[in-house]
């Protein structure tokens, strides 16, 4: 059988683009791992925060949002984020501040959301509420269920090996299988520059930067569930309630080959040095920890369309960690390129999108 769209890559960016495209032809999912959304999409801090990255970016947040509220009953839940900073980092918390439309408050409403603030270094806060826990599991199996629904199939456990190309016809090998499309889509995470190579495709030179992220049990003892999001000024560290625990990342962005990444301790351990002295409780016992490669492109935006070099190879690569807030609407901008239709999108995000602004 000969596919109208191959998709390299099982995390959200695969399957969210599958889902559309299978609106458009027959479509086959191959992960290289035996599970889906195993790597970056599987180790996700989880919010969705519509001013949270490069313009851009944001613009694609704003077009998601909908999709993320009301899709299959919403995968969206009331969280809220708080940014704190102390008596030395008065310059970058306003830059935070203006950047993600927080609302500056006092010091006793900032306890009463998050009562473990120390007063004695907290010298500024500011909230909104305009921020949302995202059921990313449940996304990822909406997608895979429209892509079923629509006669596509999903494959894991599926390694690509080998790539070639004749005119018309792509042949994708994946260890003893091979298989026909018209089109290939890589969305292949931190190994988008690899596939690409492999389809002698020009790299786009994406680089995978590792984060990592500690859990605890919740400070205290308190019952963190209400509590929001909370992040040190310029994102110098962060926290979040996770299913009655509480995480604590360093934030970090240390450039990493692509692989199974982990957490370095090293790394965790200044993490949360600098978020120590913002809280009352102590850290005394952490009981996992993980990380994942959030991969960015040179200039930090996600590329989304053709390669100028083989307009049958499509990327969808380059999430760099908004991935999941981004899906619904970069899938659709994707789609919408291979069904000729133009997009919903202003035409300069477009352009800001797509691959030809690195030729």
């Amino acid at each position: 059988m000969t596919y109208d769209f191959l998709i390299i890559g099982g995390g959200i960016a695969g399957v969210s683009t599958g889902a559309e495209l299978s609106k458009l032809g027959s479509v086959l999912l191959l992960e290289a791992e035996d599970a889906l959304a195993y790597h970056a999409s599987g180790r996700s801090a989880a919010l969705f925060e519509t001013h949270y990255g490069h313009p851009v970016t944001i613009e694609l947040n704003k077009a998601s949002k909908d999709h993320h509220m009301t899709a299959n009953g919403g995968v969206l839940s009331p969280r809220g984020l708080m940014f704190v900073g102390s008596a030395t980092e008065a310059d970058t918390f306003a830059q935070d501040v203006a950047t993600l439309h927080l609302d500056e408050i006092g010091l006793d409403e900032a306890r009463g959301l998050i009562p473990i603030l120390d007063p004695y270094h907290v010298a500024m806060a500011a909230y909104h509420d305009a921020a949302w826990d995202l059921d990313t599991d449940r996304l990822v199996q909406d997608y895979v269920r429209e892509i079923k629904a629509n006669g596509g199939t999903v494959q894991s456990g599926a390694r690509v090996t080998e790539i070639t190309h004749n005119p018309g016809l792509w042949h994708v090998s994946a260890g003893t299988d091979g298989f026909e499309a018209r089109i290939v889509v890589n969305a292949a995470g931190a190994w988008a520059d690899h596939v690409a190579a492999l389809a002698g495709v020009h790299p786009l030179g994406l680089k995978p930067l590792r984060r990592s992220m500690a859990r605890m049990p919740a400070p205290g003892g308190h019952d963190v569930s209400g509590w929001p999001m909370l992040i040190g000024a310029g994102e110098s560290w962060y926290a979040k309630p996770d299913a009655g625990a509480w995480l604590v990342s360093p934030a970090e962005e240390d450039p990493a080959e692509p692989h199974d990444a982990w957490a370095d301790d090293l790394v965790l351990a200044e993490g949360i040095a600098r978020y120590q002295p913002f809280v009352t409780e102590e850290v005394t016992r952490i009981t996992s920890t993980w990380a994942g490669l959030r991969t960015f492109s040179p200039d930090r935006c996600l590329v989304l369309g053709p390669a100028p070099d083989k307009p049958d190879f499509i990327w969808v690569a380059g999430q760099g960690g908004y991935g999941f807030q981004t899906a619904p609407a970069a899938a659709r901008l994707v789609a919408d390129g291979m069904a000729g239709r133009a997009s919903d999108l202003p035409p300069e995000i477009v352009a800001g999108l797509s691959p030809e602004r690195f030729t």
